[in-house]
């Protein structure tokens, strides 16, 4: 899909004709999409199906005609109905007309630009464009970190009382979720620290403060993941022991009721013996079934008491 938009008047627009000054997005092309973008355009073809490919690294290429910037943007992907957190890759390309963006998805990062929601927005501002762009990748990265942490709390507390592998598997997944945002925020620093040296970029006076922001917003992201990560980490460890522990406990538990169960069993297991009479306690008495019953009862109690006397329960 392709789709252009132009700031008139200090607004977002949507055209239907590619304009000087204009954006161009291009989310999830077809191939002849693709071609015909980067003919019309003289773009590399290489260059434009680049950010298409989700193993693509972050990097920074520079043309005769243009430039070519890909970053890692993070996106939620839904899986067994459930939200968890990857990234893919942003490609922009500058040209001195226009400027193009290239993802195999619809990203929270672009589509407050697309809706007109971003302050002091403006296509033909490129340059101002691309770090608007990579600041609100940044905070993306950190509203998701603030997600997971989130989420983690929550498995925490089911951990407490749980026996099952689930909560541990959805750690495991935030786990991930975090190996995927370290992995891409130090390659987006990299591009981060070329941008700074690349005298090109800056073109308006806000540029390098701008510049410098969006490097402390990924230097924190980057923080954060790595605390997170370890947090994470270590949670597994230690509740992987108490799910072992706990299913100790009902086990224990278990033993010992069929244990105290295993008196009475035994008392009817004796009496319900088919052997002769005369030889057994209370067999010709009236109240001889109340009186094993009550027995059988007493001794039940008496090993439940020593049981718990010795902290069994």
């Amino acid at each position: 899909m392709v789709r252009m938009f132009k700031t008139i008047d200090g607004t977002i627009h949507q055209i239907q004709e590619p304009q000087e000054g204009c954006w161009i997005a291009l989310t999830n092309p077809t191939a002849n999409e693709i071609f015909e973008i980067a003919e019309r355009f003289d773009l590399e073809v290489d260059d434009v199906r680049a950010p298409l490919d989700e193993e693509e690294r972050s990097r920074i290429e520079a043309e005769d005609t243009y430039t070519l910037i890909l970053v890692d943007v993070p996106i939620i992907e839904e899986r067994n109905d459930k939200d968890w957190y990857v990234t893919i890759p942003l490609g922009i390309i500058v040209t001195d007309k226009m400027i193009f963006t290239i993802c195999l998805e619809d990203t929270q990062v672009l589509t407050r630009f697309m809706e007109g929601r971003v302050r002091n927005f403006h296509t033909h501002m490129k340059t101002r464009f691309i770090l608007q762009i990579l600041y609100r990748n940044a905070s993306m990265y950190l509203r998701y970190l603030r997600i997971i942490d989130k989420k983690s709390e929550q498995v925490e507390e089911k951990l407490h009382v749980s026996t099952r592998n689930q909560e541990l598997i959805e750690l495991l997944e935030l786990e991930k979720s975090l190996v995927y945002f370290t992995t891409s925020l130090r390659s987006n620093e990299v591009v981060l620290e070329k941008l700074l040296k690349m005298e090109s970029i800056k073109k308006y006076p806000e540029d390098t403060d701008l510049l410098e922001d969006v490097i402390i917003e990924n230097k924190q992201a980057i923080e954060m993941a790595n605390i997170y990560s370890g947090i994470l980490s270590g949670m597994m460890d230690a509740f992987a022991s108490v799910i072992s522990n706990n299913l100790n406990i009902v086990m224990k538990v278990l033993a010992i009721i069929t244990i105290v169960m295993s008196i009475p069993t035994i008392v009817f297991s004796a009496y319900g013996m088919n052997v002769n009479t005369a030889g057994m306690p209370f067999a010709g008495s009236v109240w001889g079934f109340g009186v094993i019953i009550l027995l059988s009862i007493t001794l039940s109690l008496i090993a439940a008491l020593v049981l718990s006397k010795k902290k069994m329960f």
